[in-house]
């Protein structure tokens, strides 16, 4: 890739090419390179080992193309996997780049948008089961209750193109019930999955009128943003020439047919052996 050296941007799948989007909206001159490891996706009913570890080759990968940052656009590599590779395999692998996640920018602003202090998340089974949500917020706001529910069935609807179908209605109002039923108070419910952005219309639709509907993009990019201003030596690596390069482990076709719904426009991949 000669000079360029682009920010990395991985995900198992699709569903970080919604942060991706969100990212060159901020940063609209920095190059940015896009992997997805759909031939070993979904990510989230993955042991933790088998998580770092895959997780930990798209890295290798990402920094072999000459990225100085990489961001893991995923929330099950960012909760099984990112802290590992930060301490234990960075300074052997990268000396001098950084893995960022997307759980500790929203984490860490989410007790702004509260006004009861009590904040619902909507994650993949995996992220719920980690904890991670509930014990960094907690961290930065001490005092706020945090109620978690598994929503297996959104990623397999979106990636369907299901998001409009009677089944994704049923759903929607399924999990937003099991989620509201521990506590109604909740005011601020955080879409703790990529993809849920794609059912936002959906979710709308049977969230009570009080309640603010957050997702992960803007405030990761704007995250990002804020991050390379605190360090401008990270900033001045980066190469600033607007492209934008895509990857997948499996087929491009179909990665190129799904990435055009997430990414909000025409992507044209290449294929890639981790």
């Amino acid at each position: 890739m000669g000079t360029t050296q682009p920010i990395g941007v991985f995900d198992s799948g699709y569903g970080g090419l919604t942060v991706l989007r969100e990212l060159v909206k901020t940063l609209p001159a920095f190059d940015f390179i896009y992997l997805g490891d759909n031939a070993r996706a979904p990510y989230g009913t993955r042991s933790f080992q088998t998580v770092y570890q895959y997780t930990l080759e798209a890295v290798r990968w990402l920094f072999r193309q000459e990225c100085p940052l990489v961001l893991l656009a995923c929330n099950t590599a960012s909760a099984k996997a990112l802290r590992t590779i930060q301490q234990r395999d960075l300074p052997g692998i990268g000396a001098g780049k950084r893995v960022l996640g997307v759980i500790r920018p929203c984490t860490e602003t989410i007790g702004n948008y509260s006004n009861s202090g009590i904040i619902g998340i909507l994650a993949t089974p995996g992220t719920v089961q980690s904890g991670s949500y509930p014990i960094e917020i907690k961290k930065f706001f001490p005092e706020v209750n945090v109620y978690q529910q598994a929503s297996p069935m959104w990623v397999p609807l979106v990636e369907n193109n299901e998001q409009d179908s009677q089944g994704a209605d049923y759903f929607v109002q399924e999990y937003l019930d099991l989620l509201f039923v521990q506590d109604p108070g909740i005011d601020v419910l955080l879409l703790a999955c990529t993809h849920y952005p794609l059912l936002k219309h959906k979710i709308l639709q049977y969230l009570p009128s009080q309640v603010q509907l957050i997702s992960q993009g803007p405030i990761v990019a704007e995250s990002l943003r804020d991050y390379l201003a605190r360090h401008p030596e990270i900033k001045e690596l980066c190469s600033k020439d607007s492209r934008r390069l895509f990857y997948t482990t499996d087929s491009t076709a179909d990665f190129d047919r799904q990435a055009t719904t997430f990414y909000g426009a025409p992507v044209e991949s290449k294929h890639v052996v981790l």
